[in-house]
């Protein structure tokens, strides 16, 4: 085996590579054939890091020095290292056939040449930077995959991720890799569990029944027993009728499962009981993925907002302190709440709504066009500011030729109600109240044209108010009771943060699963796929 010492001077280095050389190959190297044989080395390696700028800069930098493949015990270490965690990838939901553990020893053994030996150094750093921006933050580029997905993935840099593992304790480096919210560690934990499942068969046979209730008994009644006791909803018993231990598990179920918690198992219910474990094992790989593009400090006090669940929160050193429901976007391509970060600085207390051009041409032209004197509780205004005569009608013009804006003054038949919670971005999407508040009450609320409103918009603004206020119930309404739009700003901005969970974990163990409202995870698991990620299946 070739070795290279690093920080030994050239002559010795040259002779450590020949002796190196006679010991594997049988040769008898002069001084000037070592030296030919380190140049090899040193060529191999900026021949093959060529094509990648981080590879060619890193090793430009350290003078063309191996980190992998000479026997000091440094580079045993991080071969050690690496190899270990390669060989549990599959366990964070990573394609385990990217890295395959068993070609990088064959590689190493199949080394004949210093040339050989700068290829596969090379090589092994290749695969060092594909695993660990894998495994730090995803395997997708979420943008290419779903056009809804407009977060800021935080990729870190390549050539940096080199440095440092070089100064590094590897194992430690490798496994600090991982990303660090508690979801993360508890999803691991569940996905491994649910392997054990299906290794095991699965949950069992489907409930082959339109609709079960508390009263009934017989066969049907069985199958759904069992499968609750497969998934933890019961404990075992030889009970066949649906008694009041079983409604509570059903309940239990339904509120893990985003729908009404009556305790029947109607057809929505025992839908969501039939899904197999394969299905949930893909719901988790991709909430994997998702926290990997996720790996970012979230802030001590921040807003989640799950648009799955329909709901909004504020979480404070991990815990929930505020909860209400929500309505998102309508599951149509131009009116899907998208998923991104931003920081909450301010609010508005009696805001105008400033109409969208889209809303303005595609909704309201037409009503206008026919009736001038339509809408009248919205103001029409040129680029001036001025309200616009609508007895000149507007037949004459098209969505193309539109000249004006539109406003709805404050009022309580405001679309955006009384209050609405400001995050500037590019993608004008707020929180906000609404005066439609017979929709909290559906199960599944995705109504809105994009932005996300809030069922306790004035219990959520007591919340953030709280913080710089001693009474921010008496501060709210002493703004509100006014009439006038009023801009308070936070103290403290807050950072909200827009996601799209399938799958995820309750703390205290187990898993709550929502519809794939908008088919961005049925996209992404796709992807996943296509990228390597194996799902396991009963009886494979």
């Amino acid at each position: 085996m070739l070795t290279v010492m690093k920080t030994a001077p050239l002559t010795r280095f040259r002779s450590l590579a020949a002796a190196a050389l006679m010991s594997v190959a049988g040769l008898s190297l002069s001084t000037g054939m070592a030296t030919a044989e380190v140049t090899a080395f040193k060529q191999a390696i900026a021949e093959t890091a060529a094509q990648d700028d981080a590879l060619s800069a890193f090793y430009r930098d350290n003078g063309y020095q191996p980190i992998w493949v000479g026997d000091d015990e440094d580079d045993l270490n991080r071969r050690a290292a690496l190899l270990k965690v390669l060989e549990v990838a599959g366990e964070h939901g990573l394609p385990a056939d990217r890295y395959r553990p068993e070609d990088v020893r064959a590689m190493l053994a199949s080394a004949r040449s210093t040339r050989d030996r700068g290829r596969i150094e090379v090589e092994m750093s290749r695969l060092f930077l594909r695993f660990a921006t894998d495994k730090n933050t995803g395997i997708l580029n979420p943008n290419k995959v779903v056009s809804g997905i407009k977060r800021e993935v935080p990729v870190r840099d390549r050539l940096q991720m080199l440095k440092d593992f070089e100064t590094s304790l590897p194992l430690a480096y490798l496994r600090g890799l991982t990303p660090t919210s508690p979801e993360y560690t508890r999803l691991v934990r569940e996905k491994l569990k649910l392997e054990q499942q299906i290794e095991q068969g699965g949950w069992g046979a489907q409930v082959n029944a339109g609709s079960l209730k508390p009263g009934d008994q017989g066969q049907q009644v069985v199958a759904l027993r069992d499968r609750l006791i497969a998934l933890d909803y019961l404990r075992r018993s030889a009970t066949q009728v649906y008694d009041d231990e079983m409604q509570g598990a059903v309940a239990e179920f339904q509120r893990d499962n985003g729908l009404t918690d009556d305790g029947i198992a109607g057809s929505s219910t025992i839908e969501k009981i039939n899904i197999g474990p394969e299905a949930r094992m893909g719901q988790i790989m991709v909430a994997l993925e998702r926290e990997r593009w996720m790996n970012i400090d979230r802030g001590k006090r921040h807003i989640w907002v799950n648009l799955t669940d329909f709901k909004a929160k504020i979480i404070d050193d991990g815990e929930v302190t505020f909860e209400t429901r929500s309505v998102i976007g309508k599951d149509v391509p131009d009116r899907e709440t998208p998923e991104f970060s931003d920081v909450m600085n301010h609010m508005v207390i009696n805001p105008s709504w400033y109409i969208p051009r889209s809303i303005i041409v595609n909704e309201y032209l037409p009503v206008l066009r026919s009736n001038p004197h339509a809408l009248s509780y919205l103001e029409i205004t040129d680029s001036r500011g001025r309200v616009v005569n609508r007895g000149r009608g507007f037949s004459q013009y098209s969505a193309r030729t539109f000249p004006y804006s539109m406003r709805q003054p404050p009022s309580a038949r405001n679309a955006l109600g009384l209050v609405k919670f400001m995050f500037p971005n590019k993608y004008n999407i707020y929180l906000h109240d609404t005066p439609a508040k017979n929709l909290f009450s559906r199960e599944r609320r995705a109504f809105s044209h994009g932005c996300i409103r809030l069922a306790d918009p004035f219990d959520f603004a007591y919340a953030l108010l709280a913080k710089q206020s001693d009474d921010p119930k008496a501060t709210f309404h002493n703004y509100l009771n006014t009439g006038r739009e009023t801009r308070v700003n936070l103290e403290q901005p807050v950072p909200v943060h827009l996601v799209y969970r399938t799958a995820y974990t309750k703390p205290a163990g187990g898993m709550e699963y929502r519809r794939d409202v908008y088919g961005r995870d049925a996209d992404i698991l796709a992807a996943l796929r296509a990228a390597g990620v194996e799902i396991p299946r009963t009886g494979s």
